[in-house]
């Protein structure tokens, strides 16, 4: 179920491709699962058709869905994939962790630095 909260400073379009993501990386959304068009989706969440659509885009950019044309837009398998990638990447980070001598509080502390800074994305791009 999505939620779009009006009161919220986060936009909407960031509300909706949040709680897609979400959906999609927890396997609530399987792989292959058809998303609601566009226009329904607006329509249902009584948000713009632009609204919804530039969602889409930023998670079909990620990689997390994939638009067939005329047939709609549907959950990709990049997104088991990139799962994968953070899983190594996480077991990458953790022997770094032990090598260096540094506790799991603290290893997670900043992991969480690192992705409320926004220096993930940035490592990314």
């Amino acid at each position: 179920m999505i939620v779009i909260d009006t009161a919220s400073p986060v936009p909407p379009f960031e509300q909706l491709r949040a709680q897609l993501a979400r959906q999609i990386q927890n396997g609530t959304l399987a792989v292959g699962t058809r998303l609601p068009t566009i226009r329904h989706l607006a329509a249902d969440l009584g948000l713009a058709v632009n609204t919804v659509g530039r969602a889409y885009r930023e998670l079909e950019e990620a990689g997390l869905i994939e638009t067939r044309g005329r047939a709609g837009s549907f959950v990709s398998a990049a997104g088991e994939e990139g799962r994968e990638r953070a899983r190594r990447a996480a077991a990458d980070y953790a022997a770094v962790i032990a090598s260096v001598g540094i506790d799991a509080d603290e290893a997670l502390r900043i992991v969480q630095a690192a992705l409320t800074s926004g220096a993930a994305t940035q490592a990314s791009s």
